[in-house]
């Protein structure tokens, strides 16, 4: 029921990743014996990672090497790759601009029309290296870009806004029906973004391959500032988890959900998954990557809007390969590095062997577990306390 926060009005209490703590299990296990393996629409990956559709992490070069490294990179079809030829030339032109000017320019570049040529060549160029490809495209294109990109050969689809439903309504415009464009489109549909247990199983029931969690967390996104609206993600995380396991008991039908967003360190995504996320989707970390197109710049997706921008750009600095934040060796002592050794060394500590098994994992409200002894850390802004 919540509490009651003044006459007659109640609010839920939720938690972030910074609130809560995992415990360790009674059984643990050795690193080298835990599978990171998931599956996506029939597809299995070796790690629970994706990358966020946004113009200063994938490209097609980035999207490739995710690919050869066993995870999922997602490519945005609304943005700066499929708008020009030459790509690389205009994000020059983003990231050298003015922190004052930074949004106008974004505003000003993402208003060339995207050229369904582009559509196919993109996706072609990724396909032409043996990996697989995803997309994403906001609902209003959904209808207009997925036979472009079926035809290019994708592998996903990823339908994306700030929030979707299942039932959208407009006066102006045709909504897109989500039920039969899952229905239709060929290839596996992924939906996001939501975080509510409600509208998470409304959107099961159009059976997509997978459902995206998160409103407003990324380090780019100023959705929480302009519009008021999001849910933490701990919260929102273990809500989806319970929709996704009702369908499954009911149907027998099992959806991934992915959380998208939020994630500053190895730590969060371990608690991600924890919380019942299958895979997480990741930006900012991706976005320190040599091999992202951003080189260390990252600007959210709705920067771009020409009347309401929710969201900015940031500076996230460039650390390492995509390999290295991977799969280490670790040279930074944040938990920026080596995800995919965290994760199996978490697992490892939790007697998880599979990601499955770590939505049994015991989870503490500990808001104390980022403070506690880390005074040094903190006054020297090192390790923790950067």
């Amino acid at each position: 029921m919540g509490e009651w926060i003044g006459r007659e009005k109640r609010a839920r209490r939720c938690y972030g990743f910074d609130e809560i703590a995992l415990v360790p299990g009674k059984v643990t296990l050795n690193p080298e014996d835990v599978d990171t393996s998931w599956e996506l629409g029939g597809t299995k990956f070796d790690i629970p990672f994706l990358a966020s559709a946004m113009d200063g992490v994938v490209d097609v070069k980035f999207a490739v090497t995710m690919g050869k490294l066993g995870g999922l990179a997602v490519l945005n079809l609304d943005g700066i790759q499929t708008r020009y030829e030459h790509p690389e030339e205009v994000i020059e032109e983003i990231i050298n601009a003015p922190v004052k000017d930074s949004t106008e320019v974004i505003q000003r570049v993402y208003s060339e029309p995207v050229k369904e040529s582009l559509i196919a060549k993109r996706i072609e160029e990724i396909k032409s290296q043996g990996v697989k490809a995803a997309v994403s495209c906001v609902p209003q294109n959904a209808e207009k870009f997925a036979p472009i990109a079926q035809s290019a050969g994708a592998d996903f689809f990823v339908v994306q806004a700030t929030v979707i439903t299942a039932k959208h309504f407009s006066s102006t415009y045709k909504p897109l029906d989500i039920y039969k464009f899952c229905k239709e489109i060929k290839i596996p549909v992924i939906l996001g973004n939501c975080v509510t247990y409600e509208v998470c199983l409304e959107l099961m029931k159009a059976e997509p391959a997978g459902i995206l969690v998160g409103v407003g967390p990324g380090a780019a996104c100023t959705t929480r500032g302009v519009l008021g609206i999001g849910v933490p993600q701990v919260t929102a995380t273990i809500d989806a988890a319970k929709a996704r396991d009702d369908y499954y008991k009911k149907t027998g039908k099992y959806i991934p959900i992915i959380t998208d967003g939020g994630m500053r360190r190895a730590g969060d995504i371990c608690k991600a998954l924890a919380c019942g996320a299958d895979a997480v989707m990741v930006g900012s970390l991706f976005a320190r990557a040599k091999e992202a197109p951003g080189k260390g710049y990252h600007w959210g997706m709705a920067t771009a809007h020409q009347y309401l921008p929710r969201g900015t750009r940031i500076y996230v600095g460039v650390t390492g390969t995509l390999e290295q934040i991977l799969f280490g060796p670790a040279n930074t002592d944040d938990g920026s590095q080596n995800l995919v050794g965290a994760l199996a060394t978490c697992m490892g500590m939790l007697g998880a062997r599979t990601i499955k098994e770590m939505h049994e994992a015991e989870l503490i409200i500990a808001p104390s577990i980022q403070t506690e002894g880390k005074i040094f850390q903190v006054v020297q802004r090192v390790g923790m306390g950067k």
